[in-house]
């Protein structure tokens, strides 16, 4: 497939709650970029995060603030403030209940992340891995933060089930070249403002998604002061995925039967309890009237 960019959408996340998202995974053309299959950019934003105990499957989320702190409590008991350049991962297994909420009146902004679990992994037991330290890898004109996989030589203490990478790249100057794996589909998020990507400039929010066979990526950051990126890869994730809601399944039995477990008991149950907000929840929507199928990606 060739290369092409992904624009952003607006979303507002969960309506009332008074963030807005800019959304680009998954896409009507292109529904992964290896195993992730969900892009949220948020920020820079006044307003808070308050995202009630809502219910996962078949994923893992990746929550990664730039500016202000997050509160990440759980059903497995954790209870975390996430600060910028740290990562937090929970997979979700075959069922978990999470909220996130502001930890401070900081501006908000930074990137929600899903990754799809394979067969193998998405029917196990729930986690989650606090990542406090990442490691850091540059060279002239350019640094990133390596979120999850390896790049440059720095790999991630982060534990995913599929070959993955994941890093914030921070341009300083003129255009830099790095090495990719072949093997791996990639994009690239504009977080911050504009970037040439091999020669295409691409704005601030939009996803560029490069040639299936790229091995390297030329970057050059447009306007004054230091551009920063967000680069996703993987190998292809061949498996079906129905998505709907916070759920990720194989069919739509599957959804149905996930969605009906979080509406009969919210509060404990297949997704546990998450304490410290009583019986509030985000209650599911309702299934449209005709069965999910999974995504596809349009041959471009």
């Amino acid at each position: 497939m060739a290369a092409t960019t992904l624009q952003s959408r607006d979303v507002p996340l969960g309506g009332v709650r008074g963030i807005t998202v800019h959304r680009t995974l998954p896409h009507r053309s292109r529904p992964t970029i290896g195993a992730w299959c969900f892009v949220d950019h948020f920020g820079p934003t006044d307003a808070r995060m308050n995202v009630l105990p809502h219910p996962h499957i078949g994923l893992q989320t990746v929550t990664w603030p730039i500016e202000g702190r997050i509160r990440h409590r759980d059903s497995l008991g954790n209870d975390v403030v996430l600060r910028p350049r740290e990562l937090n991962l929970m997979t979700s297994g075959d069922g978990v209940s999470h909220s996130e909420l502001s930890a401070d009146d900081d501006p908000m902004h930074g990137v929600q992340l899903w990754v799809a679990l394979p067969n193998e992994r998405r029917l196990g037991a729930a986690d989650f891995q606090h990542v406090a330290e990442l490691p850091t890898v540059g060279g002239p004109g350019w640094e990133a933060l390596v979120l999850v996989g390896e790049l440059a030589g720095a790999t991630s203490p982060a534990v995913v089930h599929t070959p993955l990478v994941g890093a914030q790249i921070t341009l300083d100057g003129g255009e830099v070249e790095l090495d990719l794996r072949a093997d791996f589909e990639h994009a690239l998020l504009m977080l911050d403002g504009e970037v040439e990507v091999d020669g295409t400039l691409v704005e601030h929010r939009d996803l560029r998604v490069l040639a299936d066979d790229a091995d390297r990526v030329r970057l050059r950051p447009v306007g004054d002061g230091p551009r920063t990126v967000l680069l996703l890869g993987g190998v292809p994730f061949t498996e079906d995925l129905v998505m709907w809601w916070n759920f990720i399944a194989r069919d739509h039995d599957e959804i149905e039967a996930a969605r009906e477990a979080w509406e009969a008991e919210p509060v404990g149950g297949r997704y546990g309890r998450v304490e410290g907000h009583g019986e509030d929840f985000i209650p599911a929507p309702e299934l449209p009237h005709v069965r999910l199928r999974p995504r596809r990606r349009l041959k471009l």
